[in-house]
């Protein structure tokens, strides 16, 4: 088993930014960074892998702090790459360390015990889903329902087949922000919007949300968007912007329910 994950100088598994924020919403942003502890070397990655999709969502940390500071919200950050251990997968599950990913081999993956595993999940895992819990508790000191936000990024291209939205709404069971917010896409012309596409939030991996929004009934919404089109700084920016106002025209409307109230 590795000693010490995380060493005394390495970056803490999360960080939140603008905690006072006296928005209704709490942004998360499981997959902002594609750091990997020095005491997992690279996980036998070269740079150009990590720089890929198969590390991080490319361009979700820039939306993700443009939401925060446009909605005055607080914003949660995993400060590590989903390839040590997957924010958004439960613990245990094939995908939450992966040995292959996007068909990438990762070295550093295979033969993990559930000594190595179980190591990860305390020292990162848990870390950022205690701060999420923390950060809601006082959210609802204030908002019997805090909007939960989380910010993700897709590839344009999976598997040679072309994903032409522009951003997708991903939901399960609970409709509430997802409908409206499909809703007020779809009024934008030209926006290509997916519901539940590229990926299907109904299919049993997404952690963040189940846990911390159809299992605490607080209203939730997944956000993807298009890489190709937040790569840049200032290209993230202006679809933050956009997005925001429309996530905002949702917010603005959302009922809330008074059985929720702590």
């Amino acid at each position: 088993m590795t000693k010490g994950l995380l060493a005394p100088g390495d970056p803490p598994p999360y960080t939140i930014e603008n905690s006072g924020g006296t928005g209704r919403c709490l942004i998360l942003c499981d997959h902002a960074s594609n750091r990997i502890p020095p005491s997992l070397g690279q996980l036998g990655l070269s740079d150009s892998q990590r720089a890929q999709h198969v590390a991080y969502d490319i361009g979700s940390m820039t939306v993700a702090r443009e939401f925060s500071h446009r909605f005055d919200a607080p914003l949660i950050m995993g400060n590590y790459s989903r390839l040590v251990i997957d924010l958004n997968r439960y613990p245990g599950n094939p995908a939450s360390i992966a040995a292959v990913s996007d068909g990438i081999p990762i070295p550093g993956n295979v033969g993990v015990t559930e000594a190595d595993a179980a190591q990860r999940a305390d020292e990162i895992f848990h870390p950022y889903h205690n701060a999420i819990r923390n950060e809601l508790t006082a959210l609802r000191r204030r908002y019997a329902e805090p909007c939960i936000i989380s910010i993700h990024s897709f590839t344009p291209v999976f598997g040679a087949v072309p994903r032409p939205w522009h951003v997708g709404v991903l939901w399960g069971d609970d409709p509430l922000v997802a409908q409206p917010l499909l809703a007020r896409l779809r009024r934008e012309v030209d926006l290509c919007v997916g519901d539940n596409q590229p990926y299907d939030a109904r299919e049993p991996l997404g952690y963040s949300m189940n846990e911390h929004g159809a299992g605490t009934g607080l209203p939730h919404v997944l956000l993807e968007i298009r890489q190709d089109l937040i790569t840049e700084h200032a290209d993230a920016l202006t679809w933050a912007a956009r997005l925001h106002e429309c996530m905002a025209d949702v917010i603005d409307i959302l009922p809330v329910n008074p059985a929720l109230a702590v």
